[in-house]
Formats: structure tokens, sequence, C-alpha cells
């Protein structure tokens, strides 16, 4: 008597079901593509620092070089090829640790550029720097809000188009950034109060 069919089925059916469908493998390759598109995006300096292997590195260079779409476009899928080879989840960690790094630094401007316009503002935000921060050099801190007081002053006369003055803003967000929030007691921005 014959062997029915049916009992190879089983196995066959679960050899399929442990690989991937054809539309998460085409997900797995877009997101390679996307991967490789941030790493031709980066600056020189941090690809620098991503364990990638030569052949790799030689690709996205090149692929940063072209300027044809066409040609971008055929270097950007060879990129694409080789991230198969590397562990793509290490590089999208610290792209992603890149990315919250570069949050934080821009959340910490914002503070900043609020404490030079709350000091620009009001001379009480002054009194609460300096009690927060004694050992703050009181007369060049007076000195430079004043200054930026007279240029924004100045800025209001100016005809219209001219480009406003700076110098003195920029200069007093410069001595800001100098004062070591981060290392403060009292862990909260000095401004806040």
């Amino acid at each position: 008597m014959p062997e029915p069919m049916d009992e190879h089925l089983p196995d066959e059916d679960a050899a399929q079901d442990q690989r991937p469908s054809k539309s998460q493998v085409k997900r797995d390759l877009h997101a390679l593509l996307d991967l490789g598109r941030e790493l031709i995006d980066l600056p020189a300096a941090r690809l620098a620092q991503l364990p990638l292997d030569d052949s790799l590195r030689d690709a996205i260079a090149l692929a940063q070089r072209i300027h044809s779409n066409e040609g971008r476009r055929r270097q950007t899928h060879y990129v694409g090829k080789l991230l198969r080879r590397v562990d793509a989840q290490a590089l999208r960690r610290q792209l992603t640790e890149w990315a919250s790094g570069s949050r934080e630094q821009t959340r910490s401007m914002h503070r900043l550029e609020s404490l030079r316009d709350r000091l620009l503002d009001d001379d009480e935000a002054l009194t609460r720097l300096l009690e927060s921060f004694p050992q703050l050099d009181i007369q060049a801190l007076r000195a430079q809000i004043r200054a930026a007081r007279k240029e924004a002053k100045d800025n209001l006369s100016r005809a219209a188009g001219q480009e406003p003055v700076r110098k003195h803003y920029r200069a007093l967000f410069q001595t800001l950034k100098q004062i070591d929030f981060e290392d403060h007691a009292s862990g909260h921005d000095a401004g806040n109060d």
C-alpha cells in the first residue's frame, strides 16, 4: 500500500512558518536602506566613531561624494546591501543615542536663551542667578547685561531692513554657557526660582 502524501506536509509547513514572510523581508530591507541613508548623511567625524568595515566605510564615502540622483540611489542600495553583514541594531542604537544627546543639547541651549532673555527683561533674574552662583563676576555680568540692553534699544531705532546688531546679546549667551548648571547642587536652572 502506498504511503500517504500528507505525512510530509506538516514538516514543510513547519519550515515555511519559521521563515519570515516576503513582506517582513521587504520591511527589513527597507529598514536597512533607511539606515544606509542615515549613515550617508552623517558627518565624517561621526562616521569615524562607528564600527564599520572598510568596504562599508568606502561605500558610504563614495555615496557622500555622488551628486547625481540616480547614482546616489544606486550607491545607497549598495550600502544597504553591505549593511546586511553588520550588526544593524548596534548602529541604530548609536544613532539614537547621538540623536538623544543632540535633543538634550538643544533643550539646554533653549534654557540658556530663556535665562538670557529673563536677565535682559528683569533685574530680579540677575539677583536670583547671583544667589545661586555667588562666584560669578557681578560687575562683568552687569556690564554685559547693560550693553545688551543698550544694543536692543539701539536696534529699535534702526531703519527697516537693516540687520540688528547682536554682539553683546551673543556675548551674554556665551558667558552663560560657561556657567556649570549641571554641577550646581540645586539641580535646576538658576533663573527659574
